[in-house]
């Protein structure tokens, strides 16, 4: 007589509906990595969150004097502080975000080597960090307009969907810079680099209107050119047609830096624990 046996075989789902419901499930853990980092940002330092507010101070101190005292540059028929730090507001937050969810990986790896849990929540919970220091130096953009008496209007509404627009293209260079790092340790140093070349090549200290109508489109293929342009839009006023036009390649550019950073994370997050 004989009998048969039936064998059940368990795979990983690598689907991607499997994974959003882990990470839902595992959005608690989300929420403490979150408060954790920004916690300890904030716990042991000499004056704290003023932090928040002086680095982007200084450097609307020196690119106003560089560029607009100095250079002479045009500033949109706005105080120059103004156009300036209406541009470091979603600069800071892109570049602190990225940098954040590129180490993200190497800063738990203890963590990752333990236990299993959705790796996207890690570079995804470092995000958090920059956008508390985003919502603190808009307090002082807001102080700088009602001393200037430059008074907002409807436009500010529009502001969540460029703030939305920032944390998208960080994310999206923070998963490819996050899974690079883990294989390739290098990758740390560049990251920097890049976010301090990338300042000089985004309309931070000086109007897009400046730039060239022949060197406009390989301009805008700096993504970031459309999320500084569409916040200062929505603050100072301008141009709406010249928005459009980089705008709409930005959201192109980071939609397709997005996807293709996911993608390649979670192709390689079930290697991060052994080479991690």
């Amino acid at each position: 007589m004989t009998q048969s046996h039936d064998e059940l075989v368990i795979r990983p789902n690598q689907g991607f509906a499997h994974y959003w419901r882990d990470l839902w499930q595992y959005r608690e853990l989300f929420y403490f990595l979150a408060w954790r980092d920004i916690a300890v940002r904030y716990k042991q330092t000499v004056i704290g969150i003023a932090w928040s507010v002086i680095r982007p101070v200084l450097t609307m101190i020196v690119f106003t004097f560089v560029f607009g005292r100095l250079a002479g540059l045009p500033s949109d028929g706005a105080p120059y502080p103004i156009m300036v730090f209406a541009a470091l507001l979603p600069w800071q937050l892109f570049a602190n975000s990225l940098t954040e969810s590129s180490s993200s990986l190497i800063n738990n790896a203890a963590m990752i080597s333990k236990v299993y849990f959705p790796r996207l929540a890690i570079p995804t919970s470092a995000v958090a960090v920059a956008f508390v220091d985003f919502l603190i130096s808009f307090v002082v953009l807001l102080a700088l307009m009602l001393g200037y008496q430059f008074w907002p209007t409807w436009r500010m509404l529009t502001l969540p969907l460029f703030t939305l627009l920032a944390l998208i293209l960080a994310l999206g260079g923070g998963l490819w810079m996050a899974a690079l790092n883990v294989k390739y340790r290098d990758f740390r140093y560049i990251v920097p680099f890049l976010v301090q070349f990338g300042m000089y090549l985004s309309p931070v200290g000086f109007s897009s209107e400046i730039v060239p109508d022949n060197l406009r489109f390989l301009y805008s293929l700096n993504p970031m050119v459309g999320v500084i342009d569409g916040f200062r839009w929505a603050i100072l006023g301008g141009d709406l047609t010249l928005l459009w036009s980089g705008f709409l390649i930005s959201v192109a550019m980071t939609f397709v830096l997005f996807i293709t950073g996911l993608r390649y994370f979670r192709r390689t997050e079930r290697t991060f624990a052994d080479v991690i």
